[in-house]
Order: structure tokens, then C-alpha cells, then sequence
């Protein structure tokens, strides 16, 4: 689990690895943006109105700072979900810098289409946030286990759903699912490793990148595809 982890942060200088690292730091960043707007001016509608010994209140000032704050705390929660919304519409991207520097002696990837992207990347979204909200209520009967809980849950699915898409890239979906299966320890742990900080600010907008490269190393190391340059020993099946 370690060597991936490494050989893709060893990648961060890479010219194309950070073009995409500035996509999906940009797209993190926007969709965040429109739901902190969306919320002010949901708050900003409530209209003022008059208390007794009071006079005039308006709400909104309150209403959008309590808000504001609210989507603060939010944000750690909301994190995963947005950025694997984001990162999923890249990952292509992200696989073909990892194995043009690391793999190119393989042939070219088949990525799937435009449409089944899209379909993918909102699915897993929605999973996401319908997961983590079905969880709320674990957290609240076992409070001091809530972050176990939650990496646990979010680390298997960014797991599941990151090796199985860069898989998809060189398999049909049958074996995909097949090597996903039988190396569903490393990839969970990895997924672990993943979420944890996507739950620290700043850091998480490199982390969807960081993981979905070091899937793509996982995936190889897995087939047996040697990458020296990784730093990986495995023999070539």
C-alpha cells in the first residue's frame, strides 16, 4: 500500500500531473462556492419582522453567519462527496499521466465514454452522500466511534469505486470486478488511508489525485506490470 501511496506523490512535480492537480483543485473549489451561495441566498430571502420590546429583526444577518458556520462544518463531511464528484470527471486524465511516465510500455488505455462517465460519476456521488447521511444516525447512538465509522465507510467506497473505474480502463467489467474482489483488503486500507485527510482543509483538494494515481500503481502492481521507475519489484505475469 505504501509504494503506490509514494510513487504517486513522487509524481506531484510532473508538468501534467499538476495541470490536473489545478483542474480538480478548481473544480473542488467551485462546486463548494455554489453551495455556499446557494445557501446565502436561500437565507437571504427570510424577510424581517418586528418583537415586541425589540422592534425590527432581521434574520438574515444571523441566519447566514449560523449558515455560514453550518457549511464550515459541513464542508469536512461534504468533502468526499464533492471532491470524488470532481476528480471522477478527471480520473482519466490522472491514470494517463501515471502511466505514460510509468507504464509506457503497455498499449494504450480503452477509458470509457463520455456518457458513462457521467453516469458513473454522479451514481457514486449519490451513494456517497446517501451513505453518509444513513450514517448520521449511527454517529449519534455511538458518538466516540463516529470517525472510525466514517473513514471506514467513506474508505471502503472511494476504494470500491476508484480501483474499479481505473480497472475499467484496461478490463472488461467482469475481471475488473473479479481482481477488485479478491484484493478487497489492500484496496480498503488504501481507501482508509484516503479518506482521512480528505477531512483536513487545504490538504484534501490534493488528496482525490493523489489517491486515484496511486490506484492506477495499485491496479499495475496487481496485473504484475513492472514500473521501475515506481519503485515496484513485481514480475511480469
Amino acid at each position: 500500500m505504501i509504494a503506490p501511496i509514494l510513487a504517486a506523490l513522487n509524481q506531484l512535480p510532473d508538468p501534467k500531473f499538476r495541470m490536473v492537480l489545478l483542474k480538480a483543485v478548481a473544480m473542488t473549489l467551485g462546486v463548494l462556492i455554489v453551495l455556499y451561495t446557494l445557501v446565502g441566498y436561500l437565507v437571504s430571502g427570510i424577510d424581517p419582522f418586528s418583537l415586541p420590546w425589540i422592534g425590527m429583526v432581521d434574520p438574515a444577518g444571523l441566519l447566514a453567519g449560523l449558515a455560514v458556520g453550518a457549511m464550515m462544518l459541513a464542508s469536512v463531511f461534504l468533502m468526499i462527496p464533492v471532491a470524488s464528484l470532481c476528480i471522477g470527471f478527471l480520473l482519466d486524465d490522472i491514470a494517463e499521466a501515471v502511466e505514460q511516465k510509468h507504464y509506457a510500455h503497455l498499449p494504450a488505455a480503452t477509458p470509457p465514454g463520455l456518457l458513462t462517465t457521467i453516469v458513473d460519476t454522479v451514481r457514486f456521488f449519490v451513494i456517497l452522500v446517501v451513505a453518509n447521511i444513513a450514517a448520521l444516525a449511527i454517529y449519534l447512538l455511538v458518538a466516540p466511534l463516529a470517525p472510525f465509522i466514517f473513514y471506514l465507510v467513506n474508505g471502503y467506497l472511494l476504494g470500491r469505486e476508484y480501483f474499479q473505474l481505473v480497472a475499467l480502463r484496461r478490463l472488461p467489467p467482469r475481471e475488473a470486478s473479479a481482481l477488485r474482489k479478491s484484493n478487497r483488503g489492500r484496496i480498503w486500507v488504501m481507501g482508509i488511508a484516503m479518506a482521512v485527510p480528505l477531512s483536513i482543509p487545504v490538504l484534501n483538494l490534493i488528496v482525490p489525485l493523489i489517491g486515484v494515481a496511486a490506484y492506477t500503481h495499485l491496479f499495475h502492481r496487481l496485473r504484475g506490470n513492472v514500473s521501475t521507475q515506481a519503485g515496484f519489484n513485481t514480475q511480469a505475469r
